[in-house]
């Protein structure tokens, strides 16, 4: 069985920077993108960015325009992990964020394409 595991929450303020792990465990997983989706109380998941590998040396990102600019998803495909790098944070961004993995192609903003969850990490930024 395959385990993703997200590290790095924490609480900031706003202007910080946070940056978020994920490593998958467990048998070899294969897939073709990794995302961070988030959730705040009271709210839907939502997509936050992907990252989807093409080749071996080729990769391509993709953000929620909420984030756009200000967040950097980045990955390693042979190592399965995915990290996000959050600068510029708002209290906005506050929510418990997690990380997903895909066997399949596109669509990568939605949640029901990914196959693979972790338990979440919590990011709190106060103003």
């Amino acid at each position: 069985q395959v385990q993703l595991v997200e590290s790095g929450g924490g609480v900031v303020q706003a202007g910080g920077s946070l940056s978020l792990s994920c490593a998958a465990s467990g048998r070899t997983l294969i897939s073709v993108a990794m995302g961070w989706f988030r959730q705040a109380p009271g709210k839907e998941r939502e997509f936050v960015a992907a990252v989807s590998w093409n080749s071996r040396s080729s990769s391509s990102t993709y953000y929620a325009d909420s984030v756009k600019g200000r967040f950097t998803i980045s990955g390693n495909n042979a190592e399965n992990t995915a990290f996000l790098q959050m600068d510029s944070l708002k209290p906005e961004d506050t929510a418990v964020y997690y990380c997903a993995a895909t066997r399949l192609y596109g669509l990568y903003y939605r949640a029901d394409r990914y196959d693979y969850w972790g338990q979440g990490t919590q990011v709190t930024v106060s103003s």
